[in-house]
């Protein structure tokens, strides 16, 4: 009795309370800390998986570059359409429930997806991919997005920092998920990746089931539209937009480029890719203590890291006209720059929406941070839509090279908008006091 009241989470809270810092982690936070942890290491170490080996086989299969593109986007597309609606009535379904029953349709998806090599080539193959992945994206859209939410309920004086920790377990399956794919690829064939990671995801089942605390919140009112009126919140879903692409292009393209241009097997593509992930990891905790001990950085991490993974995927190639070697020593270094750079950018950005929707007056409750997380995982899908799809379609048309330079002319862009509009903000707020300062007709025209 004792522990299921420790495990429930009411959103009537005073603000004081709110805002009291802990002197120590609760139980009920402890438990948390453990199911979000598990979710974000098991969805993606399932998600990145495909990396090494799924477009090499999809080619085998009848798939051409493009169509590999919009596998990989067509996921993005779902998630992005989940995302908002689980956002949207999280409070309606239940976090608690919304989290385990995504993880539930993922690990079934996730085993489904190792039989396709079963499927005839062509078409059918194809369909399947789209079907497979579609249902397998909003299974991932509702466990994400509901452990976006209930970690800004949680932990509201902390938001960064948990996130940080939580993206070391991100990291860890982005980490594991090629090489283990890729060597499990090489050795048993293409089913048994599938297979071992979909069971795996299954047994996260009735485990989070047990640890995870419920979270009672009344339904808002509020929607999504008026947060996307904000200047600065556009920018920033931008900034996520323009980062997820990036890396939807580098896993719809980056495999086939280095097996090409660097004679690789899919084991040794898989590590490569751990010069993404690991500094992703690593930079990730740093981000979000920092962020959350002086929030006024976060604008600034968000500017600077959008800049820095730009100059990555620029030498990336490297662009053709800088005339530099493509060599693999320096594609696995700008692969780790722009990994760094992404934790920069994007581990500020969820505190900075939430931070600027309660300006605005939204309700501080579970309901409000489930509007964030979908609108983040929303505009995360649309760049995760966006990159594979375009990246593959330049790729196609010019080369990986001058692909990889457009991707960071994208980002670019992303980190110019914020640091344009960050410089504006004290000549507005001054405007703003000059404007409101109050005026007296007895007041002299001339003073001494």
């Amino acid at each position: 009795m004792d522990q299921q009241m420790d495990l429930q989470q009411t959103d009537n809270s005073s603000p004081a309370e709110a805002t009291r810092p802990p002197t120590r982690m609760t139980r009920q936070q402890t438990l948390t800390l453990i199911s979000m942890a598990s979710v974000n290491f098991s969805s993606m170490i399932c998600y990145s998986i495909l990396g090494p080996f799924f477009p090499n086989e999809a080619v085998k299969k009848g798939a051409s570059q493009t169509v590999i593109g919009l596998i990989f986007g067509c996921y993005a597309v779902c998630n992005l359409i989940g995302s908002l609606i689980m956002g949207k009535y999280i409070v309606q379904i239940g976090a608690k429930f919304m989290l385990v029953a995504g993880l539930f349709v993922s690990a079934g998806c996730t085993i489904l997806f190792g039989l396709l090599n079963r499927a005839p080539a062509g078409a059918t193959f194809i369909s399947l991919c789209f079907v497979v992945r579609s249902i397998d994206a909003l299974g991932f859209a509702a466990a994400m997005t509901s452990t976006f939410a209930m970690t800004g309920k949680i932990f509201p004086n902390n938001v960064a920092t948990v996130l940080g920790g939580l993206e070391v377990f991100t990291g860890l399956g982005l980490i594991l998920g090629p090489p283990l794919g890729g060597w499990f690829y090489q050795s048993f064939g293409y089913e048994v990746p599938f297979m071992l990671l979909g069971c795996f995801l299954l047994i996260m089942v009735p485990f989070n089931i047990y640890v995870l605390p419920s979270i009672e919140a009344e339904p808002s009112k509020d929607s999504f539209l008026p947060l996307l009126t904000k200047v600065k919140i556009l920018l920033i879903c931008y900034a996520i937009f323009t980062l997820s692409a990036g890396l939807g292009f580098l896993d719809a393209t980056l495999s086939l480029f280095a097996m090409e241009k660097f004679n690789l097997s899919a084991g040794f593509v898989g590590l490569i890719l751990l010069g993404l992930s690991l500094p992703y990891c690593l930079a990730s905790p740093l981000i979000g203590y920092i962020t959350d001990k002086y929030p006024s950085t976060r604008s600034w991490f968000m500017v600077a890291g959008g800049a820095v993974t730009a100059f990555g995927f620029v030498m990336l190639g490297p662009v053709p006209f800088l005339h530099i070697q493509s060599q693999l020593w320096l594609q696995v270094f700008m692969l780790g720059v722009i990994g760094f750079s992404l934790g920069i950018t994007v581990i500020p950005t969820f505190p900075e929406i939430i931070t600027c929707a309660y300006e605005n007056g939204y309700d501080e409750g579970l309901s409000t941070l489930g509007m964030v997380s979908g609108l983040f995982g929303a505009f995360w899908s649309a760049g995760m839509f966006y990159g594979p799809i375009v990246g593959g379609l330049l790729t196609q048309n010019l080369s990986f090279e001058w692909a990889a330079a457009i991707q960071g002319g994208v980002v670019f862009l992303g980190a110019f908008l914020l640091a344009v509009h960050y410089l504006c903000q004290p000549l507005q707020r001054q405007s703003v006091l000059e404007d409101s300062r109050p005026t007296d007709e007895s007041t002299p025209l001339l003073t001494d």
